[in-house]
């Protein structure tokens, strides 16, 4: 019997001693969460103030933001990367920022070394922003994408100047400063004062699932004119004008252009000088 009252009572000890390890009460309130440098808190901000924009545009509603120096138009070709990392072909995508934007092309799926996107973006260029930061990845499908190719680009003269700009510009990474490969942009640029002001009225903007809690001030929607396309009439007389020139890069102008056939064969004329 004592045996037994003996066994009871160093348990129910085992169990005190246990019990006073554990934490009661609130948990701290960096419980289970990791400090983020200045660095990632300004990329988180970056990324969220792109999330907000991109959901404007996808939405149809905007406004001009102060202090914008006017609209650049970018049109990411293509890539020749001089080395495919890796076992199997690359699957690389680029990502492009632009002050607080940040846009990314779809996945070219086994582009390897040349990778083809033809994505066009549109956004802000604030005063005093004169370059864009271009990065290209391999998408994984089991660990973090790793980032063959950067760099910094210039947004030329040229294109500010208001000529359309088709330029190889010069990639870095492993192999040395700039000699990853070379990136193919087109650029134009739309000065402010030549950016449409459509009639607009202030309307509340629904809340970003991706960020709840944040709130942009200042939306507003247009008339329901949309800017105008090209015809595949059109691009088959702009083609004919310019026999030699790539179908893609001939899209792109259009593009650029809001789809306007005698800007787009001005442009192509420019560039066919150069």
């Amino acid at each position: 019997m004592s045996e037994t009252t003996g066994s009871a009572a160093a348990g129910q000890t085992a169990t005190s001693d246990r019990r006073s390890h554990v934490m009661v009460g609130e948990l701290p309130n960096d419980f289970l969460r990791f400090n983020s440098t200045p660095q990632q808190q300004q990329a988180f901000a970056d990324e969220r103030v792109a999330q907000i924009l991109q959901a404007q545009q996808q939405a149809g509603y905007y406004s001009i933001p102060p202090n914008i120096k006017g609209r650049l138009n970018i049109s990411i070709v293509q890539a020749k990367l001089n080395k495919n990392y890796g076992m199997t072909r690359m699957d690389p995508y680029c990502r492009v920022r632009v002050g607080h934007a940040v846009f990314e092309t779809p996945t070219a799926y086994n582009g390897a070394k040349n990778p083809q996107w033809c994505k066009d973006m549109q956004c802000y260029l604030p005063n005093g922003v004169d370059n864009m930061y271009v990065e290209i990845f391999d998408e994984k499908s089991f660990t973090s994408d790793d980032r063959v190719a950067w760099s910094h680009v210039t947004i030329p003269n040229a294109a500010l100047n208001g000529e359309t700009v088709d330029e190889w510009f010069p990639l870095s990474g492993k192999q040395g400063e700039g000699r990853e490969g070379t990136l193919n942009l087109v650029i134009t640029f739309t000065p402010v004062e030549n950016i449409p002001q459509p009639t607009m009225q202030t309307m509340v903007i629904p809340q970003i699932p991706a960020y709840p809690g944040v709130v942009v001030p200042g939306m507003a929607y247009p008339p329901q004119q949309r800017q105008p396309g090209f015809t595949e009439e059109d691009f088959k007389q702009v083609k004919d004008m310019f026999p030699n020139m790539d179908d893609e890069i001939i899209r792109s102008v259009f593009v650029a252009n809001s789809g306007n056939k005698d800007t787009t064969i001005n442009s192509l004329l420019q560039m066919s000088a150069e």
